[in-house]
């Protein structure tokens, strides 16, 4: 239950990194040349989703949508709430003995 718990926090984090990029890094890292390698160590990659250079000069460079990404993670955020329906329903359950009780 606590390694689940840890996942989804690690997933969350990574979700809220991505909100949070900006797509600067990700362009420049289209254009560098061979000699500036040593400068992707040192960017903010986390909203690139792929990138292609083609050998006419041409570069497409696909990010992650943070409007979907923040979607995501508030659906996640929300899985744990339950709404008070389905809480009193619950405790009309667990008064009650439970499924098991019969």
């Amino acid at each position: 239950m606590e390694r689940g718990r840890k996942e989804k926090k690690e997933v969350l984090e990574q979700m809220r990194r991505i909100v949070r990029s900006r797509p600067n890094d990700a362009v420049k890292l289209a254009f560098l040349d061979k000699e500036q390698v040593e400068e992707i160590d040192g960017m903010d990659l986390f909203l690139l989703s792929e990138l292609k250079r083609s050998g006419n000069g041409g570069v497409e460079v696909k990010l992650s949508d943070p409007l979907q990404t923040m979607e995501r993670l508030l659906a996640v955020l929300r899985e744990g709430e339950t709404s008070p329906a389905e809480s009193f329903y619950r405790a009309l359950e667990n008064g009650a003995g439970g499924k098991d009780a019969l």
